[in-house]
């Protein structure tokens, strides 16, 4: 790596904390302030540094643009598939990742069980977001206006005894969702089948992707499975900040 370069990096990571004066930034880097002062001009050119006023620069608006052009191009589902490995291990159950298409879910990577009693499902399957609690949560992160148009837009078939399919009755159960940060789905997709799921986040906090644990009734109530739902969000964060998300408490 060049001399002006390694500068040139130096000066954007100080004023990643803030704005700086010339004399703070050639403190920083160590260098003359001529030196420093003829870095700043070809970063100001590109739009990488701007003059915040006379004497002060902060981050131009470039580096801003290449920062999101990354996050967007980020995989979900790459980034995802260490987590749900380890969810998997750790909890036992079957793991899925989706994504919302139009009126359904895809699921899009799957992490088997590690019981004896296996769940059949394929990366690439289609379900309705009604009555699946991955779809609960991608739907509960929308604004209510978009969430009330989509929930009335949907078709409902009862799939199952347990399967709601009444408009308000499922808004209902979205904003319980966006509440609690996870969403259920009690035998309402599957009859024989419990799932939780909770949201992935973006960089500008909202729900594009799902994380769920599936487990069989025969083999865990819905109680027991309900006790992951802790290592669940966990899991879904730990994705989320990798993908750019920025927790409330920052």
């Amino acid at each position: 790596m060049s001399q002006s370069l390694r500068r040139g990096l130096a000066l954007l990571t100080e004023l990643a904390d803030g704005p700086r004066n010339l004399d703070q930034l050639a403190e920083a880097v160590g260098v003359h302030k001529s030196t420093v002062m003829r870095l700043l001009r070809s970063l100001e050119a590109d739009r990488f540094v701007k003059r915040s006023d006379m004497y002060r620069y902060r981050l131009g608006s470039a580096l801003f643009e290449l920062a999101n052009r990354a996050l967007d191009g980020i995989d979900v589902r790459d980034t995802a598939r260490s987590h749900l490995l380890e969810l998997g291990e750790s909890t036992g159950h079957t793991v899925h990742l989706a994504v919302r298409e139009d009126d359904e879910v895809v699921y899009v990577d799957k992490v088997d069980s590690t019981h004896a009693v296996r769940m059949y499902s394929r990366i690439g399957a289609r379900a309705p977001l009604h009555c699946t609690a991955v779809g609960k949560i991608l739907l509960s992160g929308l604004d209510d206006s978009v969430r009330r148009d989509v929930a009335a837009a949907l078709d409902y078939p009862a799939l199952t005894d347990n399967t709601i399919t009444d408009p308000e009755r499922f808004l209902t159960e979205l904003e319980r969702a966006s509440r609690a940060g996870y969403a259920v789905d009690r035998g309402e997709h599957e009859d024989f089948v419990h799932c939780i799921a909770a949201g992935v986040r973006d960089s500008r906090g909202e729900i594009v992707a799902a994380v769920s644990l599936s487990a069989p009734k025969v083999l865990f109530d819905f109680d027991e499975l309900l006790g992951s739902s802790g290592e669940l969000s966990r899991a879904c964060d730990r994705v989320s900040v990798e993908l750019g998300w920025q927790p409330p408490d920052h």
